[in-house]
């Protein structure tokens, strides 16, 4: 199990902020070139390259299954990273592909789907120092501390103003 001290504070991506990364990704994906199709990594992967695929009219979709966070009993950051199993290939190299996730962190995970499609053309929304040498194209990068909340991995609730007895959440 890895060390959960090295995140010592959390970003939140709200659809629309992933929305507009997923249309830049797709006009830097589209400058590059054409594509055969996309194969998504699971599951971080699926958004965005459902939303990529909008783009570039793309309609040939495949995954590869790969499971390397381990759930904690709180979520967020106390989801540790373990080993990277593979729970589902594809055939071929990648060669016309893209390979697309939401976020390469330690590049484990990376490594793995590399190795399996050295051809394609990995592209992630947003990567961290550890796992961005893994990835050919991105849309932000993080500092390795940072533990990153995607829009299906939080709750939005009502939030009564502190006039009214409100509370300020912690940062």
């Amino acid at each position: 199990m890895s060390d959960l001290s090295r995140y010592t504070d959390e970003i939140v991506i709200s659809w629309p902020e992933l929305h507009r990364d997923a249309r830049f990704l797709s006009q830097q994906l589209h400058e590059i070139g054409s594509w055969t199709g996309i194969i998504a990594i699971t599951r971080g992967g699926l958004v965005p390259a459902a939303l990529i695929a909008r783009e570039l009219e793309i309609r040939l979709i495949d995954t590869v299954c790969v499971s390397s966070y381990a759930a904690g009993t709180g979520g967020g950051a106390e989801q540790a990273q373990g080993g990277v199993q593979v729970l589902k290939g594809v055939a071929g190299d990648g060669a016309g592909y893209l390979l697309i996730d939401d976020l390469v962190d330690t590049g484990k995970t990376a490594q793995v789907v590399r190795q399996m499609l050295p051809k394609a053309h990995f592209a992630t929304l947003y990567a961290k120092p550890a796992g961005r040498p893994f990835v050919d194209t991105c849309v932000k990068e993080f500092k390795q501390n940072k533990w990153i909340f995607f829009p299906w991995d939080i709750d939005y609730q009502f939030v009564k103003p502190i006039k009214d007895g409100g509370k300020v959440r912690s940062q």
